[in-house]
């Protein structure tokens, strides 16, 4: 019987001077655990490459790439602290088919061969980790890569990978202490930051820096080692933008007879903007990042690790400015300019009917998320054909954003005893494509004017998550003696977990008009400050900048209000409190939880063989899956009566439907609803070959295929529906006693967009690659081709009308509307109409099916396919000076038959995520102790999230980011480093349908670092 050996593959890590950890590990952390061992000639033995500087992150990852049994890329750090990017999302995207959304001018969340974040799936440690993002996305801006020491990005899965990633699995690696050659090792990195366009926003923070300090020992005869690290991150966050509003209104603008290019229920119509945001955003960015490892082995066939991640990322932001209305298909519109069917300027006047307004901005914006992963793992060799390890981990993330808003006016005299509202509204304007507008208002002057500017409104929506997931894993490794295989992994994995969501508000006041119940509030010189634009913004008006807490100090004197779950007093279903008021149920049915567990089991095969002379190695297995997923909710339960006075049918409460009295944080009660829990269930099973054909001693061929499956986000499966009836308004002529209706009927719409039935998405995907290793020098040729056939998505589709009744959801038949005299005067304090008893007047309006969203997976799927390419190369060659020359560059071609569509030709594209033309390429050069390089990644247009006062889903134009880096070793303990990110001060741009329906225009800034490492 033959001794237990790590495999060839772990063998030649070894021999690199790259193996991951002590042996042996379990499954997933290592790129083969498989027990194996190939007969070979005694002179048969792998070159050890050694280099210094740079180029030892980069050797070192293309052996990790070259001995994986997967199709992989591979990043290496030589020390804790050795990568230079700012998080791990701008390191990740440094290597092929892997690009990111930029957020706030950084890299955040990382798109893989064409797919958006939901599709990735990733681990630290070989564990799955939870996200403050609310979703499954992983915000690897989260993750300091002074703390990771490697990460590997699998494109083609194995039997033992945990499931989750179509687009593919990116695992990060934390450093095991005893894996170091040194007894003791000690680093620290201090660097100060300056970003260029801070100067530009008043109160904005100008410099920033990182710190880092790491340390690794090992003690008590190399059988106990200790690794420990901080990096602290604190840096200004700015951007100067201009951001274009969705394009909702329709309506025929031009006049032209035969023009049938709109939209389907309006083929005539011209499409409008709700409008335009034209902002200042400044802030502060702190990020705190704690690991620590403890690994024991007393013995050669055992490994005990106990290893922490610890992040926090607190961000406190502003945004002034403008954020203009437009005022929809009501306003009155003027020389329309039209462009493919969409008006992109022109002159848009308030009338009577419509909310045309321009609305000074001082958003305050606070997040504060801290994510943490703790595991324990015992790794034990049985026998010398029999190995076993356990895992038991936690991850846990926790985000708390509060998006805040003081909105304010133009009034006409805001010292007046009771100050109405500037209906004097008048906006030009023209956009101008991928560049910025030609805008102009009537009211400029008055922007700046404390006699004219009130603070209309104040508003906070904070979105609180809590996400937690406990697993338990074991794996087992059984070395076995044929021809073909050489060994069987086999293994089982429990998880366990719970997201929760709450919502909340608080909002005071009026943002379209002045409020008589809620006033608005004058502003003195010392709350404010005239804010004027500068560089390419500067023809822009000016405006007022209004401190926050000595605005809210003299609006609320008693002390700051604070956001709750509440039904609002106007809420159907209340049974106590005043009965009119806005409605704010969505706070309670948006708030739950979710709770997720699954039971997976593989089994693997280790293929080691020959076909002629050509060694095959590589794996074959199956991984099957068992999920369930459930969601609290609140489920409608009433019952329709007939209301004998009126002869009509009333909503009541039912409680034989099981519905309860529900108390929110106010004390209002509210007995139409019941609590319930909806679950799912579905089984899987996903089988996964990996092949490599060695086909020289430099060549190598891979093949790879296999069905994947990714969850839908964890926010997805939220089952918070919703029912609303239109509010009608009735007000009744003083001299006539005519009464109007806003509508002769109230229109109920619902909301259910997650849902927990919703499937995973399901691929087949097949991958090839071919990889030559140069012999005379360091680096390699890698070109890949990969095709994905993705069976279905989920969409969001709306039904309209939706029969609610067929569907069991009871709706009232009418609903009854009380009657208010017409105000004679603006500002006028409602006042209800009464009869001759003086009794309030009500009017009964009849209900009508409105529309309904939801989330299915739907039927309709599609290829994506790609080709990569990646070149590194060192020349060393090269006399002199110049052997430490070197180029590492990759590029990546995606394209897919998937289209998504929003809306009825409002908004089409390609799948979020996917950007046809990828390519990075980095030109370095090492000599006596000096190094320096310049780095570019490049994406062309792809489609994602812009961020304005909702989230909207627009097209990115192409985007070029290069980076700069000079550094000099002083000494074997000291070395300096000046960096630049985002060098040509890089903006993203965006549109929706086309280039002319302007989206965002962004600029971020250009961020300069100076400082020093030390080592010892």
């Amino acid at each position: 019987m033959k001794t237990f050996k790590p495999s060839t593959i772990m063998a030649a890590l070894i021999s690199s001077g790259v193996a991951f950890s002590a042996l042996p590990l379990y499954a997933q952390e290592s790129p083969d655990t498989s027990v194996d061992e190939v007969e070979r000639p005694q002179e048969d033995t792998l070159e050890r490459i050694e280099v210094r500087g740079f180029s030892t992150s980069l050797i070192q990852s293309l052996n990790q790439k070259r001995f994986s049994d997967t199709v992989s890329e591979q990043i290496s750090a030589d020390d804790l602290g050795g990568l230079p990017d700012v998080s791990m999302a701008d390191a990740l995207t440094r290597l092929p088919g892997i690009s990111a959304v930029r957020t706030g001018g950084q890299a955040a969340q990382i798109n893989i061969r064409g797919l958006s974040g939901d599709f990735v799936f990733s681990t630290l440690n070989g564990r799955e980790q939870v996200s403050t993002s609310g979703s499954r996305a992983i915000e690897f801006d989260q993750y300091p890569s002074e703390l990771i020491s490697e990460a590997a990005v699998y494109k083609s899965p194995k039997a033992s990978l945990i499931e989750g990633g179509i687009a593919g699995t990116v695992e990060l690696k934390t450093a095991s202490p005893l894996a170091i050659e040194e007894q003791h090792k000690f680093s620290a990195n201090m660097r100060g930051m300056y970003n260029d366009r801070a100067s530009e926003i008043s109160d904005a923070t100008e410099y920033g820096h990182r710190l880092s300090f790491s340390y690794q020992g090992k003690f008590l005869d190399d059988t106990l080692g200790v690794s420990l690290g901080y990096a602290r991150l604190f840096q200004p966050s700015v951007s100067t933008q201009f951001i274009g509003l969705a394009y909702n209104g329709q309506l025929d603008v031009d006049g032209l007879e035969g023009d049938t290019d709109g939209p389907s229920e309006c083929p005539n119509c011209e499409l409008i903007s709700e409008g335009f945001e034209m902002q200042h955003k400044g802030g502060e960015e702190t990020r705190d990042g704690y690991v620590a490892a403890f690994e024991w082995a007393p013995i050669d066939t055992f490994t005990l690790k106990a290893d922490a991640f610890v992040s926090k990322f607190d961000s406190e932001a502003f945004a002034r400015g403008f954020r203009v209305k437009l005022g929809g298909i009501n306003a009155g519109i003027t020389n329309p300019v039209v462009v493919n069917n969409s008006v992109i300027g022109g002159t848009f006047s308030r009338t009577d009917s419509s909310f045309t307004r321009v609305e000074l901005v001082n958003d305050d914006n606070q997040d504060f998320d801290s994510v943490t992963n703790l595991g324990v793992n015992a790794s034990w060799e049985i026998s010398s054909d029999f190995a076993v390890q356990f895992d038991v981990s936690r991850s846990s993330a926790e985000s708390d954003f509060r998006n805040g808003l003081l909105w304010s006016l133009v009034g006409e005299d805001a010292t007046a005893a009771n100050p109405v509202f500037d209906e004097n509204v008048q906006i030009s304007y023209l956009l101008n494509g991928l560049n910025l507008p030609d805008i102009g208002f009537n009211q400029t002057d008055a922007f700046t004017d404390l006699d004219r500017v009130m603070v209309s409104k104040y508003g906070i929506y904070p979105f609180e998550n809590k996400d937690e997931l406990d697993a338990y894993r074991v794996d087992f490794q059984y070395y076995v003696d044929a021809p073909i295989i050489s060994g069987f992994e086999f293994g089982y994995r429990y998880s366990d977990r719970e997201y929760n969501n709450d919502r909340s508000v608080f909002e005071y006041g009026n943002d379209s008009a002045f409020s008589v119940s809620e006033p608005p509030l004058r502003l003195t010189s010392d709350m404010v400050e005239q804010v004027n634009w500068s560089g390419d913004f500067d023809y822009f008006p000016s405006y007022l900048s209004v401190d926050l807490d000595s605005a809210l100090n003299a609006w609320f004197p008693g002390g700051r209000p604070q956001p709750v779950q509440t039904w609002g007093p106007g809420a159907a279903g209340v049974i106590n409190g005043p009965g009119t008021g806005p409605a704010t149920a969505w706070t309670l049915q948006e708030s739950g939880d979710v709770f997720e567990t699954v039971n997976s089991a593989y089994l693997m095969a280790t293929i080691n063989t020959e076909i002629g002379s050509i060694p095959i190695t590589g794996n074959i297995g199956v991984r099957y899956v068992k999920s369930k997923q459930s969601s609290t909710t609140l489920q409608r339960a009433t019952q329709l009566i007939e209301d004998l006075e009126t002869g009509t049918s009333v909503e009541v409460s039912d409680p034989t439907a099981g519905a309860q009295n529900i108390t929110d944080d106010v004390g209002l009660i509210n007995n139409f609803y019941r609590p319930a829990l909806i679950s799912h269930e579905y089984s899987d099973v996903l089988p996964s070959i990996n092949l490599n054909f060695k086909l020289t001693d430099d060549t190598q061929l891979r093949v790879a295929a296999a069905k994947v499956m990714g969850r839908a986000p964890i926010n997805r499966f939220a089952a918070n529906a919703s029912t609303t009836i239109e509010t009608v308004t009735a007000f009744q002529d003083r001299d006539s006693g005519e009464i109007t209706l806003s509508n002769p009927t109230a229109r109920v719409s619902g909301n259910a967009r997650n849902s927990p039935y919703l499937e995973p998405f399901y691929a087949t995907q097949y991958d090839v690659s071919w990889e030559y290793y140069f012999t005379d020098t360091e680096g390699a040729l890698v070109v890949a081709g990969f095709y994905k056939d993705i069976e279905s998505f989920v969409e969001d589709i709306e039904i309209e009308p939706y029969d609610f009744e067929a569907n069991g959801i009871v709706i009232p038949e009418n609903v009854s509307v009380p009657v208010y005299l017409t105000p004679e005067f603006t500002g006028q304090e409602a006042e209800l109409a009464r009869d001759a008893n003086g009794d309030p007047i009500f009017i009964t309006v009849p209900t009508e099916n409105g529309s309904y969203s939801t989330a299915v997976n739907n039927a309709e799927g599609g290829y994506i396919r790609g080709l990569e390419v990646a070149y590194t190369q060192i020349y060393s060659m090269l006399p002199g000076m110049w052997s430490g020359l070197g180029v590492s560059a990759s590029y990546s071609y995606t394209e897919s038959e998937i289209q998504r569509t929003l809306g009825d030709g409002v908004y089409a594209a390609n799948l979020p995520g996917l950007s046809e033309n990828v390519a990075t390429l980095t030109v370095f050069w090492e000599y006596e102790g000096f190094e320096t390089r310049l780095s570019s990644r490049y994406r062309d247009a792809f489609v994602s999230q812009q961020v304005a006062v909702n989230d909207q889903v627009v097209n990115f134009d192409e985007e070029l980011v290069i980076d700069y880096q000079a550094s000099y070793e002083i000494n074997d303990n000291w070395s300096v480093l000046f960096q630049v990110n985002n060098l040509t001060d890089e903006p993203t741009k965006s549109y929706f349908a086309s280039e002319e329906q302007t989206g965002t225009i962004q600029y971020f800034g250009t961020q300069y670092y100076l400082g020093m490492t030390y080592q010892l």
